[in-house]
């Protein structure tokens, strides 16, 4: 039975790599920092493998074939996808025999994703995994969800994929720790005139039913994304771990709005493991 002794969201963005000096140094270095608390604090639960829930940006999709969900069976990753964004080519371990647990236990469970066996990781995915400075050898299951073009999967479903994906990582004896990282948003608008507008009252909003009421985060993200710019739609990320967690307790470790990014950035860990005191 596998043990979930880390879980984390954390935005991205492009510009976090592409344009670091947008913002004032105190701004940066303090986001930075974070991030790589995030990757110290993952490095420290000693997990023998990290399942990612992301989203991707047409890269590995396209129109013709764009799936609602999709779990990632490969060995290796090669990224990133984008030639043009400032981080080394390389590639990163998988975790091919989790995701296909995962996958066979999805259909068992009246989930119906795709799968992909050869899959190449976007900004979305390399970024927190660049800015936290995690190991590439540490085996990954990226679990992609739609949240690029509509029609979109609900947030009520996420909450369920989320729930189940918490139930079956539990379950599974391939090995005994496991963590989960979610990434994307929050509030953003990308390719249109309100790019670098970001919403901070649906943000906080979004974060404060998130650590607290997940039927509430459901109907407020559900009605209120559209609020918050076509990035937004990302948010389904965060949802789908917040039913990984449970009522696991969330601490905040960064919110503010970053224009200059053009995403409201946050980094929050839910206190899912808490080491037994020795006496």
């Amino acid at each position: 039975m596998a043990e979930i002794v880390a879980t984390f969201g954390a935005s991205h963005t492009p510009p976090m790599i592409q344009r670091p000096d947008v913002v004032p140094d105190e701004v940066r270095e303090e986001i930075f920092g974070l991030y790589r608390e995030m990757g110290r604090r993952l490095a420290e639960a000693r997990p023998q493998a990290l399942v990612i829930i992301t989203n991707e940006h047409l890269h590995n999709f396209s129109l013709a074939n764009f799936p609602a969900v999709c779990i990632c069976l490969a060995d290796r990753y090669e990224s990133p996808s984008e030639l043009w964004l400032k981080v080394e080519r390389s590639s990163v371990a998988g975790d091919a025999a989790l995701g296909e647990y995962l996958y066979q236990a999805a259909l068992e469970n009246d989930f119906d994703p795709s799968f992909s066996m050869s899959f190449s990781l976007d900004h979305g995915t390399v970024t927190p995994l660049h800015l936290a400075q995690i190991d590439r050898e540490l085996p990954i299951v990226p679990i992609v969800f739609n949240n690029v073009q509509p029609p979109y999967p609900t947030m009520r479903r996420c909450l369920q994929w989320g729930e189940f994906l918490g139930r079956a990582l539990r379950a599974y004896d391939g090995l005994d720790r496991v963590a989960v990282l979610a990434t994307g948003g929050l509030s953003h608008d990308i390719g249109t005139p309100n790019m670098g507008a970001v919403n901070e009252a649906f943000d906080r909003e979004f974060l404060r039913l998130l650590a607290d009421n997940p039927a509430e985060l459901v109907q407020y993200s559900q009605g209120h994304v559209h609020e918050a710019g076509n990035g937004a739609e990302e948010v389904r990320n965060w949802v789908v771990a917040r039913g990984i967690v449970g009522d696991a307790p969330m601490d905040i470790l960064y919110y503010a709005p970053v224009p200059n990014w053009y995403v409201g950035t946050a980094i929050v860990q839910w206190q899912v493991h808490v080491p037994t005191a020795i006496a």
